[in-house]
């Protein structure tokens, strides 16, 4: 089967983000084919420099969302730096951005302008809490809006206190949201010709997420517990420690999959007592079985119990840690770990593309340099020839990667 252009080959997208949520979007975007053009200003982005971990002077936290993606630095704050943008929104499909409510519009690049420059342009906003309501000019980062949103009084164990989820939903969510929105735009756009804005907010986005915990609340008026390693409404749904003090997760959530687990353990006694019949009975002396089913875990090894699970058909996992996860002969089959050339020498590796598309192949770009495409972006799309470069770099206006790549 011949290789297809990937999804979003020539779409153009002006990245005016930084930290996490606005480049996570927009790495998605590139690994999809759009052209990202990341405009940072003179000092760069924040993440470049974030410790501890570096690759020949790039942050490792940079390098995890800034892949497939060009880089320009222009100082917005300079009339021509503001100038040169409103020419690049002429040629660009959509600008996205993650400045506080008010920034652009302040910088004298609100979306009224930006549609003067371009009709058809989409502009996105990811902020903390939207471009409205009583919270709107509050900052906000990933682990504040974790907590505000209620998604960490749910997280950790019952009776101690609530902890941030190991990843940072909050901002990475509210990038997957962004796509969302930006590819059925794109859509609007393609049949109206007329352009619009997207206003994501990560405390919405959040909200969301807690779905049928929010709508139990909403219904039963009982404000959800920490949820621990198991499941509100299936007390089989959940991990246990094994004899080697490693977990083990089940999800044994149909009565067939309890009747399997009981035959597992070789506990068909259980399946005989009223307390366990059903679900609802099992829930209804949640902590007896619980017990019941902590005390056989304890008996076998992790390995020992995953096998004698998989044999009974009973949906299992080990609990891993990252090492464990990356090296795991599914990640590996998956392409989920690459390994891209850095500019400067060397090899990073990277996590992969998740979407997989029939007869299109993943391109994998180095995260961009500073400035490092600065002089290519303004000759292609804006006709600059080297002398005209060459003075707005020495005004200050833009600035290039002005280092020695091997």
């Amino acid at each position: 089967m011949a290789s297809l252009k990937r999804p979003l080959e020539g779409l153009t997208v002006l990245d005016l983000t930084q930290m996490l949520s606005g480049p996570y979007a927009t790495q998605i975007l590139g690994d999809l084919g759009a052209n990202v053009i990341k405009v940072e200003p003179p000092k760069g982005d924040h993440t470049r420099s974030l410790p501890p971990y570096f690759h020949k002077g790039e942050s490792a936290y940079f390098l995890s969302i800034n892949r497939n993606k060009r880089s320009i630095v222009i100082d917005l704050k300079k009339e021509q730096g503001k100038e040169i943008l409103l020419e690049l929104v002429k040629k660009s499909d959509v600008v996205i951005e993650n400045f506080r409510p008010g920034v652009l519009d302040k910088l004298g690049l609100g979306f009224d302008i930006l549609r003067t420059a371009n009709p058809r342009i989409i502009k996105c906003s990811i902020s903390g809490y939207g471009q409205n309501g009583p919270r709107r000019d509050q900052p906000a980062y990933d682990m504040v809006i974790q907590a505000i949103s209620g998604g960490m009084s749910l997280t950790g164990e019952e009776g101690s206190r609530p902890v941030r989820a190991g990843i940072p939903i909050g901002d990475l969510c509210a990038g997957m949201y962004a796509v969302i929105a930006l590819l059925a735009e794109l859509r609007r756009v393609a049949e109206t010709g007329v352009g619009t804005e997207i206003d994501i907010s990560m405390f919405d986005v959040q909200i969301s997420m807690l779905c049928y915990l929010a709508v139990y609340y909403l219904i039963s008026g009982e404000v959800p517990k920490p949820q621990g390693r198991g499941h509100i409404s299936i007390p089989t749904y959940r991990s246990f420690t094994a004899a080697d003090g490693l977990d083990v997760l089940i999800t044994a959530n149909t009565e067939e999959m309890w009747q399997r687990l009981c035959n597992a353990l070789e506990r068909p006694d259980l399946l005989e007592d009223p307390r366990f019949t059903l679900n609802k009975d099992r829930l209804a002396h949640k902590k007896e079985l619980l017990d019941i089913l902590e005390t056989e875990f304890r008996k076998k090894t992790r390995a020992e119990w995953l096998d004698i699970l998989t044999r009974h058909e009973i949906p299992n996992a080990p609990v891993n840690t990252v090492a464990e996860a990356l090296a795991d002969e599914q990640t590996s089959a998956r392409n989920m770990v690459v390994q891209l050339e850095h500019t400067l020498g060397g090899i990073v590796r990277l996590i992969g593309n998740p979407v997989k598309i029939a007869g299109v192949e993943d391109v994998y770009e180095c995260p961009p340099l500073q400035g490092e495409h600065t002089r290519r972006i303004l000759s292609e799309m804006l006709g600059y020839d080297n002398d005209k470069i060459d003075q707005l770099v020495a005004e200050g206006v833009v600035s290039q990667w002005e280092g020695t790549a091997c």
